[in-house]
């Protein structure tokens, strides 16, 4: 048996303490091991100048280190009775009924359910008003590929107007279009 100064000098013996599962608390009372990169490890860089680079600042220290988070701020609490989620099993049997006759008829509804939708089908539907005061756009009396051309020359002409082509607006003659 060890007397305890024997367990002490062990205790406190370097190669003991790397070997043992008792670690000492960190740096501010932080509960673990420090895993702060050293500056060669370190990935994050910023531009110092002169084409160098040079690592980022070190974040800051949490401020809730070497404090244990209560369970409720880890785990989400329950929010209802305990036990109320558990079905009888009387209870189960008559849902998995449920569940199994509603997949059997393919998400059929019953009878009042039909019955709703089929007077909602049959219902006179009103018909849009329309406004007294509409009158409908007159024709120009052009076709689809008529209105097309007619639509390029205008584009072309002011272009043409944008760029200063000596071609004067008075004395532009657009196609002939064939009707």
């Amino acid at each position: 048996m060890k007397t305890f100064q024997q367990f002490i000098l062990e205790a406190y013996d370097p190669e003991i303490q790397g070997r043992s599962q008792i670690r000492k608390q960190g740096q501010g009372g932080r509960v673990g091991a420090e895993r702060k990169k050293t500056e060669p490890e370190k990935r994050r860089v910023k531009a110092v100048g002169g084409g160098k680079t040079a690592p980022a600042k070190d974040y800051k220290d949490r401020k809730d280190i070497g404090t244990q988070r209560q369970r409720s701020q880890r785990e989400q609490q329950p929010t209802q009775q305990r036990g109320s989620a558990k079905l009888s099993p009387r209870e189960q049997q008559k849902k998995a009924r449920a569940e199994r006759l509603a997949a059997k008829s393919g998400g059929k509804s019953n009878k009042k359910d039909l019955e709703k939708k089929a007077t909602e089908l049959l219902k006179k539907r009103v018909k849009a008003k329309v406004d007294p005061n509409y009158k409908p756009q007159k024709s120009s009396g052009y076709n689809n590929k008529e209105r097309r051309q007619i639509r390029r020359q205008g584009s072309k002409l002011l272009t043409h107007i944008q760029k200063g082509i000596e071609k004067s607006a008075s004395n532009y003659q657009p196609k002939k279009i064939n009707k």
